[in-house]
């Protein structure tokens, strides 16, 4: 809240400094009294407003760079229309008033200008300030007897520009969230469009633009699928972590994570990201530019499907496992003509076989190395190997039944994988 009304408070502030701390005379005055000299003097100004809103002009311009944006005609007819909606405010009956209305509007077409709003309030600051001078003026030159009234009227001046202000400021941020809001729409469709393979060369060089990433720079897809209790932590899903530029993207069944890499070393950048990633993860090979994106993701989803518990893999870890998930019919067939004799057997039997054959195979058919990981002895695990050579008719130590039965093996924890 604070931050929010910083703005204001500086408008507050500067407002006092341009009234200063006069001694109203003449408290004799009644309120229609007053206000009637404040009309005569605003009607009179109001054959000044081109002059007034020329001087605003050249203050904003000069002082106020974002201004410069706007074409000077239209910044003139703007600063003119602004001069006539407060000179009204002074004039007209409360219930002919549009210098609030005109104050919204006003600060929409700015938010979508892109001019910020300490820019906007310190045009309220400098255009109260010229209107009051030139209302000073107009009174010593042609109404010297009704200075004190311009005095006491003064603060009901200022209590409209405040309520202008207040009333800028806020349609000035709710039209800024609605265009972030939409900018951000924007953003996620043309990464969609990047992911799935729907770009052309325009929506490539939109989507660069929109999502602030190079065209032509090199990108890892990290595919992550959380658990459930983990995908409300979006403040684990930064724009930036080391260095690295992230594009999240939330699907119902996995989150896809755009790694801009620019010059880092792939494994370093998914070491970096690791904790950022939660569950399991599958990761691309580095693709060229975002009109590569769409086959990275491809890959990155292959890689996570043979992912286990916990695990980051890289798809070049995983080929032959990543080939089984790519053809999930092959592989069902493969289980089953390869291990169904021993997925026959009863669950405690079943499983003990099928851990003793991924020890194997991880430890390269060593027989110490599998009992040591397995806490059993040596000969136990000549036995069970044994046994799963006569189940499936294909022996681990034959470099050919070995690969079928990785390849099995895989394709069964894939498959059988929640």
């Amino acid at each position: 809240m604070m931050c929010k009304r910083t703005a204001i408070d500086n408008f507050l502030t500067e407002r006092d400094s341009v009234v200063g701390r006069a001694v109203v005379p003449n408290s004799a005055m009644t309120r229609s009294e007053i206000r009637a000299v404040m009309r005569n003097v605003a009607t009179r100004l109001l054959d000044q407003v081109p002059q007034l809103a020329d001087r605003l002009l050249v203050e904003l311009r000069g002082t106020e760079s974002p201004y410069r944006r706007i074409p000077e005609a239209v910044h003139r007819r703007d600063l003119e229309g602004a001069f006539r909606a407060g000179l009204g405010a002074v004039i007209q009956q409360w219930s002919e008033r549009r210098d609030l209305t005109h104050a919204v509007e006003n600060a929409t077409r700015r938010a979508e200008q892109g001019i910020p709003l300490d820019s906007l309030l310190r045009g309220y600051r400098l255009a109260t300030q010229i209107t009051w001078e030139a209302m000073v003026d107009v009174v010593t030159a042609e109404y010297p007897e009704a200075a004190a009234a311009v005095l006491r009227g003064a603060g009901g001046m200022w209590h409209a520009v405040d309520r202008q202000a207040v009333v800028a400021a806020d349609a000035y941020r709710r039209r800024e969230a609605e265009l972030r809001s939409r900018s951000a729409e924007r953003a996620q469709a043309l990464l969609d469009a990047l992911l799935e393979g729907r770009a052309d060369t325009a929506v490539v060089r939109d989507a660069a633009m929109a999502l602030e990433v190079p065209q032509f720079g090199r990108y890892l897809v990290i595919a992550t699928r959380p658990e459930p209790s983990d995908r409300a932590d979006v403040h684990r899903r930064p724009a930036e972590a080391a260095g690295l530029r992230l594009l999240w993207r939330v699907r119902p069944d996995f989150d896809l994570v755009v790694v801009s890499l620019a010059d880092r070393d792939p494994d370093r950048a998914i070491a970096t990201l690791r904790p950022l990633l939660l569950g399991r993860a599958g990761v691309s090979p580095p693709v060229d530019g975002l009109l590569e994106l769409s086959e990275a993701r491809r890959y990155a989803v292959v890689a996570l499907r043979t992912c286990r518990t916990g695990e980051t893999v890289r798809l070049d870890e995983r080929l032959p496992a990543a080939l089984a998930v790519s053809q999930p019919d092959l592989a069902e067939r493969l289980v089953e003509v390869v291990l169904r004799p021993i997925l026959d057997l009863d669950p405690p039997d079943r499983d003990i076989l099928l851990t003793t054959l991924s020890c194997w195979l991880d430890c390269d058919g060593s027989v110490t190395r599998t009992a040591a990981a397995l806490y059993c002895h040596r000969n136990t695990v000549f036995n069970r190997v044994r046994r799963i050579e006569t189940l499936t008719g294909r022996s681990p130590d034959h470099p050919r039944d070995a690969m079928e039965l990785t390849l099995a093996l895989d394709a069964y924890h894939i498959t059988s994988a929640p």
